[in-house]
């Protein structure tokens, strides 16, 4: 088994690096928050001090932050030159494509392999180490960071070079908030015409209509699978988040002059729904804002 170091130990972080510890590998965790280090270290990891600390002698490096800025402060900052060049460099982040190749070209430049390979399937999935990896970068560091991911996730898919990753995982995102707003609006409209929810689902999960946000996370309680909307819109994947990844796909259609209607228009709605106080629910629950019944938290 490897020695990982393992940045991040947030919702997704924390259940990746408790699947590589259960897996045998021994973990060197490293997170500012202590409630996060204390949970890494019930569930089999090792407590590191610092970054620097948690990739010295690292054979495997695998960071989870919030944004852009932090992978970059992290890898110039504690990793690069820290960590030894022969350790497979793994950024499961949700950034820009930008940032991404700037910081894979930084570390192949010093010698390292490393590849951009966000994640989707939410929290559960993190636990239950059935994510979905989307990975950039060449075959060579691919195939080398594949054994970790597969640990942590059910489908490990190669996606391209470098920052190709992150294009898959944003332009999937901006399909699902789209998806789920469409889903949520038809809904609200089928009841508004009298059909039952139940019913109405049971049609169109079998028809032309039928859509992942319907048949798998629909946004209506007691109607299809179990689901945040069955939990008042707790858990799953925050409204905030979705967001951020959907400001993300609009930063990038523009850098690369893509026409996204649909996209842009489902950014303004969760905007929105976050200003309402929607933030900390799940990103199903805009259909409370939807049907107008949602109110400022």
């Amino acid at each position: 088994m490897a020695r990982v170091g393992f940045i991040g130990l947030g919702n997704m972080g924390g259940g990746m690096a408790t699947n590589l510890a259960k897996a045998g590998h021994d973990v060197r965790a490293f997170d500012l928050s202590e409630e996060a280090l204390a949970r890494a270290e019930r569930n089999g990891c090792l407590r590191a001090a610092s970054a620097a600390e948690a990739v010295a002698e690292a054979e495997a490096v695998v960071t989870m932050l919030p944004a852009g800025k932090h992978v970059r402060e992290v890898y110039q900052g504690s990793i690069l030159g820290t960590a030894p060049t022969t350790a497979i460099l793994m950024d499961c982040s949700t950034i820009d494509v930008d940032t991404a190749r700037e910081v894979i070209a930084t570390a192949q430049s010093q010698g390292y392999a490393m590849v951009d390979a966000p994640v989707s399937g939410g929290i559960a999935a993190a636990e239950s180490g059935t994510l979905t990896f989307m990975v950039g970068g060449t075959k060579e560091a691919f195939g080398r960071a594949e054994p970790y991911l597969d640990i942590m996730g059910k489908a490990v898919i190669h996606a391209g070079g470098a920052g190709a990753g992150q294009a898959a995982k944003i332009c999937n995102n901006m399909l699902l908030g789209a998806s789920m707003v469409a889903t949520c609006e038809t809904f609200v409209l089928a009841q508004k015409l009298g059909l039952d929810p139940q019913t109405f689902f049971d049609i169109s999960s079998q028809a032309s209509g039928q859509c992942w946000s319907m048949t798998s996370y629909c946004p209506v309680p007691g109607v299809g699978p179990t689901t945040p909307a069955d939990r008042d819109y707790e858990g799953g994947f925050a409204a905030a988040l979705m967001l951020k990844d959907m400001l993300l796909a609009m930063e990038a259609a523009r850098s690369v002059n893509s026409y996204t209607p649909m996209g842009s228009l489902a950014q303004e709605l969760y905007g929105r729904f976050n200003d309402l106080g929607g933030a900390g629910k799940d990103f199903s629950a805009i259909i409370k804002m939807i049907d107008d019944s949602w109110k400022a938290q």
